[in-house]
């Protein structure tokens, strides 16, 4: 059955173009606004929108852009009145498939949806037909051509066909997200949702209704019954980032779920049956926190039916200027900045660097390094931070820093690395606990993940042994 999301905030023509699909038999998905549909779009990934421009909060022309970060594939059709058809077009350069006139006619719509899902079909085929060419190539392209890649890649298509809850281990930045969308895309539910929770970005007292849904009162400010990550990944797969920061009482209640395949909302009375396949990942020995009593040793044991070691940067030098390059080839479209090659010299660098944020880290080196190169890409572009033995891998002087650098670009420079020290100072005070480390660094939870993740920074290398 095709899905359609119809986003409008007039009730009258959200609920005549509900019945209309529905009796066409689409499932059909609503939103009265743009904020609306954005949280419709990451649960249910419908492959057609019918985009209303004009309305509250959030309006068609700034949700677009959204909507397709989130489901590329994805065919919006805009629906506008005839004074907006200039911004139709530009919605269209924005990425939206069709456009559509009001009033407009139902059956001539319907026309349209059809061709959307026609065009989301050959997307979807060509999609399939680039996986049978194998997730080799993929992963090759991202991670890099080393042996230590090659052995991951025959892990992932060992594992891909089975139904095995599959552990995923590797420091930050190793592409852990990548190796399980690889798995996921070479598996019998590929068709189905791949979703991902990062279980460290979320407040404790959140997890386990983000996990498993609320019903409406179930709690102060649930005015609305909301489902949870694994309904959302109903027939798919489940990805569990960061599985080591759940805490222990929503660690029992996952295994549950994982042994009886159903999941309880919040407030509900009874349970309801899921079928998810749950790939999670570590950036710390889940095995060493399960005998330090950190980690539920019968749930380490249910997740590790397969596991697939990621290997660090720093052990793939063959790695390191591959993707320096494609991660140049990128900032330059980016940043519109005509850098082209990377000299032999900051090559060198680059090999002689421990990464310890790993591919995250080099990816962030790299776009600042473009951001204030002109051409070429040389060692004084490149702020690798403090390596091993404390010495600084940058190499510039003061008198070469002013040579090439504005003096904006040397205070944007700075900043980052006082919020990078600040933010690992923090961390060592609370022992790793991130929501009292942003207390006392006067942030939000989720700015403070943001910056971790962005700096190659984990809270397990500080808590407590």
């Amino acid at each position: 059955m095709p899905r359609i999301l119809i986003v409008d905030d007039d009730d009258q023509v959200r609920a005549l173009l509900a019945e209309f699909f529905g009796s066409q038999g689409f499932e059909v998905v609503t939103a009265e606004d743009g904020q609306v549909a954005l949280e419709r779009m990451r649960l249910d990934r419908p492959p057609v929108v019918l985009l209303d421009l004009n309305m509250p909060r959030l309006g068609g022309l700034e949700a677009l852009p959204e909507l397709k970060r989130i489901t590329p594939q994805a065919c919006v059709i805009i629906l506008t009145s005839h004074s907006d058809v200039p911004t139709a077009v530009q919605a269209m350069r924005l990425g939206a498939y069709d456009y559509l006139v009001k009033p407009f006619d139902l059956d001539d719509l319907a026309l349209r949806v059809q061709r959307a899902l026609e065009h989301t079909g050959l997307l979807a085929r060509v999609e399939e037909l680039s996986a049978e060419a194998g997730a080799g190539g993929a992963l090759r392209r991202q991670m890099g051509p080393s042996d230590a890649v090659a052995g991951v890649i025959r892990q992932v298509l060992q594992v891909a066909e089975s139904n095995f809850s599959v552990l995923i281990l590797g420091e930050t930045g190793t592409g852990k997200e990548l190796v399980a969308r690889a798995i996921h895309g070479q598996s019998p539910r590929r068709e189905r949702p791949f979703v991902a929770l990062d279980c460290g970005a979320v407040p404790e007292t959140l997890i386990e209704s983000e996990l498993f849904g609320f019903e409406r009162g179930a709690f102060t400010g649930a005015d609305r019954r909301k489902d949870g990550y694994f309904q959302a990944a109903e027939g798919g797969s489940l990805f569990l980032d960061e599985i080591g920061n759940l805490p222990l009482a929503t660690q029992a209640k996952l295994l549950r779920a994982l042994q009886e395949r159903q999941v309880q909302a919040l407030g509900a009375t009874r349970p309801v049956p899921v079928d998810v396949r749950i790939l999670a990942a570590s950036n710390a020995p889940l095995e060493s926190q399960a005998r330090a009593g950190r980690f539920r040793q019968d749930l380490y044991y249910r997740l590790n039916e397969f596991t697939i070691p990621l290997p660090p940067l720093r052990g793939r030098r063959e790695d390191i200027v591959f993707l320096a390059r494609r991660f140049l080839d990128e900032a330059s479209m980016e940043l519109r900045r005509p850098v082209h090659r990377i000299s032999e010299a900051a090559s060198e660098l680059l090999l002689r660097h421990p990464w310890p944020g790993n591919a995250r880290e080099l990816r962030n080196a790299i776009r600042q390094a473009v951001l204030l190169s002109d051409g070429l890409l040389l060692p004084e572009h490149l702020r690798l931070g403090v390596a091993e033995g404390g010495r600084d891998e940058a190499v510039p002087g003061p008198s070469s820093d002013l040579g090439s650098r504005s003096l904006r670009d040397l205070g944007a420079l700075g900043a980052a690395e006082a919020e990078r020290r600040a933010i690992r100072l923090a961390l060592g005070v609370t022992r790793g606990n991130k929501s009292e480390a942003a207390r006392l660094l006067k942030t939000d939870y989720k700015t403070l993940h943001l910056k971790m993740r962005r700096y190659g920074i984990s809270g397990a290398d500080f808590k407590a042994s």
